[in-house]
């Protein structure tokens, strides 16, 4: 037997459903005020970073002429006739009008020293870059969350001490240092130890195609790899840690557990997931790192990416190439955390409003 409605039901109804409307549309401008802000941050980080890379490498002791020409006897008139083709000539105010134009409309400029457009030797040194910190970014990511999750929930045990010991140790060690440690340990080989990886380099050069290719890519790999997640494991596992030990105390937990689920289950369900917003800010930050990659750790491995082509741009200095590798470096990192902030309201709805 069905109840006729009432007009007064009707009424209400109409009035829930409106109300709800209402709600959706505040969220989605509350949200769209939100992003339109964020992008507005990131255009002037934008403009801020082009005006920094165009200044900051001008005050770098040396002249790029006196640099390339160095050894071989040059007249004062080739002197002046290169800093003309190089533009070095005209007034600095004139250089950087110059040099914001052409950035914004995408050309980053020649390479003293390489004699070619600087986004070509970007473009040609990114995948090897992309290759190697975007692996040791994923894995130690998933590392860090992984033993940050448990040395919290276990916290004051014997594995959370020697987590958090073995984190802080090895995220005060130099990068590079470390990097020369492995090679003389595992390359070059000490007492019973033999070598068994390369000294450098991302192939052997023996002509190696297909599968072969990539065991040996791969071998070569591994030594930089394990100096970059030795070295920024650490700062995820302490980052995590600290969050989900700010969420243990809290009221939802206790309820969870009032309810009878099982101590992984309010660990995986509940804890962790309100404890990672800070945690994700981590994870994008690294992700903005896999393009700038690791100037130290390429250099010492001899890795044929972005870090090492920044290293050889600076002893010059071509400025050119530094200020188009610091646009990109930046840039990167501003992308990643633009996408972070644009997440943060889909994980938490409070964020933004």
């Amino acid at each position: 037997m069905t109840t006729a409605s009432t007009p007064a039901d009707v009424a209400r109804t109409g009035q829930v459903r409106a109300t709800d409307g209402a709600s959706r549309t505040g969220t989605a401008l509350h949200y769209l005020r939100y992003v339109a802000g964020k992008l507005g941050g990131a255009a002037v980080s934008l403009l801020a970073v082009l005006v920094t890379s165009f200044f900051l490498f001008r005050i770098i002791p040396g002249d790029p002429v006196k640099a390339m020409t160095h050894g071989i006897p040059t007249s004062a008139e080739q002197l002046a006739t290169l800093r003309r083709q190089f533009g070095l000539d005209l007034p600095l105010w004139q250089q950087f009008a110059e040099y914001c134009t052409k950035a914004l409309s995408g050309d980053l400029g020649t390479s003293y020293q390489f004699h070619a457009p600087v986004g070509e030797l970007i473009a040609q040194k990114l995948p090897a870059t992309l290759l190697l910190t975007g692996v040791a970014v994923l894995v130690y990511s998933a590392l860090g969350l992984w033993l940050g999750t448990r040395s919290a929930w276990n916290h004051g045990g014997l594995g959370d001490r020697v987590n958090t010991g073995l984190a802080l140790t090895l995220w005060s060690v130099p990068s590079f240092w470390l990097g020369l440690l492995l090679i003389i340990i595992f390359s070059v080989g000490v007492g019973p130890i033999p070598g068994l990886f390369p000294t450098g380099g991302m192939q052997s050069g023996t002509g190696e195609t297909g599968f072969a290719y990539a065991l040996d890519v791969a071998h070569h790999l591994v030594l930089p790899v394990v100096t970059l997640v030795a070295v920024g494991y650490a700062q995820t596992l302490l980052v995590m840690r600290s969050s989900l030990l700010d969420e243990m105390g809290s009221d939802y937990l206790t309820t969870a557990r009032a309810k009878g689920l099982r101590d992984d289950v309010v660990r995986r369900r509940h804890a962790v997931p309100n404890a990672l917003l800070p945690t994700v800010t981590m994870v994008f930050i690294n992700l903005g790192h896999v393009a700038a990659g690791s100037i130290l750790v390429e250099t010492v491995f001899s890795w044929p990416g972005l870090g090492g082509l920044f290293y050889q741009a600076l002893s010059v200095p071509d400025l050119p190439l530094v200020q188009g590798l610091f646009v990109v470096f930046a840039g990167a990192m501003i992308l990643m955390n633009l996408i972070a902030d644009l997440l943060y309201p889909l994980l938490d709805p409070r964020v933004g409003r």
